[in-house]
């Protein structure tokens, strides 16, 4: 079974790593045999066995490094697979350059803290790199925090979308404790 991936220029130095470290990382762990058109951005997954899920995985791991996430960030999801990639494209969402910019702006927030908040409440990676905003997290943190990018998206001030985290973050701890006791 084999799979094709396009990634950006930019991109394919990092997939590669130093030395062809981190492909060859990538291809050890998911059981896969992968080639790099450097030229062309295409990347070709082979499994080298018949697990799909493996094969499915590598791709995953190439499109979150695409999407602007280092290796070992991306790695995560081999090691643990309840974790997932989401991503969402902001250039549907805006009609310039410089909405783009203001969007992407509003979720990085001044000096990345909005960006750095959303994680540290949510539990749930991002990264905001070209014309989208990539997450990776468990299915119920990806939920809050894709509603909290959302919100950013539609002008929602900060502190309201914080003051929602705050409250999901409450209700998860309740949750946990009803569930032990």
């Amino acid at each position: 079974m084999m799979q094709e991936v396009r990634i950006a220029g930019s991109r394919v130095g990092v997939l590669i790593g130093k030395a062809g470290v981190t492909k060859k990382d990538l291809e050890t762990k998911t059981h896969t045999i992968i080639t790099v058109d450097s030229k062309e951005g295409l990347i070709k997954v082979e499994a080298t066995d018949e697990n799909t899920i493996s094969l499915l995985r590598a791709v995953e791991v190439i499109n979150a490094i695409n999407r602007g996430f280092s290796p070992e960030r991306a790695f995560e999801m081999i090691e643990d697979e309840d974790l997932l990639l989401d991503v969402v494209d902001l250039s549907a969402l805006a009609d310039s350059p410089r909405q783009l910019d203001r969007l992407r702006g509003r979720i990085i927030g001044k000096d990345g803290r909005a960006r750095e908040q959303i994680e540290d409440m949510t539990d749930v990676e991002i990264s905001v790199f070209g014309k989208t905003v990539a997450l990776i997290g468990y299915p119920e943190q990806m939920k809050t925090a894709r509603a909290a990018i959302d919100m950013l998206i539609e002008g929602i001030p900060h502190e309201n979308v914080f003051a929602f985290l705050d409250k999901k973050k409450k209700e998860s701890k309740q949750d946990m404790i009803s569930y032990y006791y």
